[in-house]
């Protein structure tokens, strides 16, 4: 059996907006094993990856425009990172993966092609590269936009979120120097990286800078694209993995330029249910 099926074209209906059913059992949104665009083993991660390893179901309707697995026996293929995985194709030109599935049902899987919504998919397993977690990766892909997707935000949201730390806020500007807000009320001006630390376990939706009251920078983890080879975050300001992760504590809260005088600077982080942390520092600038 070829370990791999590929259809040679994607057919997309055309609709309005699109949205997900859960891929598994609905889950405490707190309750994730990995966030979308969370570091994760020291890449920006592009999926969601769930805390159950229960049985995995089609999240909409569309075409299954391939099937992985986890090793191509025929040696002409390299191995799947996603493990076994299923693609299907839906309306609005989005993809969705369901990878680290089990072997058991693989054969199944082959034979699919056009599947409704909540079609079983198996279970989880082990197969992908998810550390011996028998975990479902679920990922999303607006061909279109040329973008990933945060899958939460087709979701239907349910459950609570975890409450989201915000702290350790430090600047570094343009020469390298860096100044924690903490300890340094009195900086350079100049335009300058906000960092705060990163969250323990969650992932913010959103992380928004104010100074004097107006929006300086913003960085909304709806999508990632991927700039010469680099995941980055979308929207209006495409910042490298990279920057938004320089180190194992710190995340990129945005950029703004600082002037001189008397400041009000505000960070804020929130949910995807919009529920904000603030910290508001006066800063002196000469």
């Amino acid at each position: 059996m070829k370990k791999l099926r590929i259809f040679t074209a994607l057919f997309f209906l055309s609709a309005n907006a699109f949205c997900f059913d859960w891929p598994q059992d609905e889950i405490m949104s707190d309750t994730f094993f990995n966030y979308f665009a969370h570091i994760r083993g020291g890449v920006v991660n592009p999926s969601i990856v769930f805390s159950d390893s229960g049985e995995v179901k089609t999240s909409g309707a569309g075409t299954v425009t391939a099937v992985l697995s986890e090793h191509d026996e025929e040696g002409d293929l390299f191995e799947s990172t996603l493990g076994n995985a299923v693609i299907i194709a839906h309306e609005d030109s989005l993809v969705s993966v369901y990878a680290n599935l089990n072997s058991a049902g693989q054969e199944e899987r082959y034979g699919l092609s056009e599947v409704e919504t909540a079609a079983s998919l198996g279970s989880c397993g082990s197969s992908g590269w998810q550390e011996g977690n028998a975990l479902l990766e679920f990922q999303v892909i607006d061909l279109k936009a040329k973008s990933l997707v945060n899958p939460r935000v087709l979701l239907p949201r349910f459950g609570s979120e975890l409450p989201l730390f915000l702290g350790n806020l430090t600047a570094i500007n343009k020469k390298g120097a860096e100044f924690s807000f903490d300890a340094a009320r009195r900086i350079p001006s100049g335009t300058y990286y906000i960092y705060c630390a990163q969250q323990p376990v969650a992932m913010p939706y959103k992380t928004t800078i104010f100074v004097n009251g107006a929006v300086a920078d913003s960085i909304t983890y709806d999508t990632l694209v991927s700039i010469d080879g680099r995941l980055c975050t979308g929207g209006r300001k495409n910042y490298p993995s990279s920057l938004v992760y320089p180190d194992s504590k710190r995340q990129l809260a945005g950029e703004t330029a600082i002037p001189k005088g008397l400041n009000k600077i505000t960070v804020s982080v929130s949910d995807i249910l919009g529920r904000e942390k603030t910290l508001t520092y006066t800063v002196e600038a000469y």
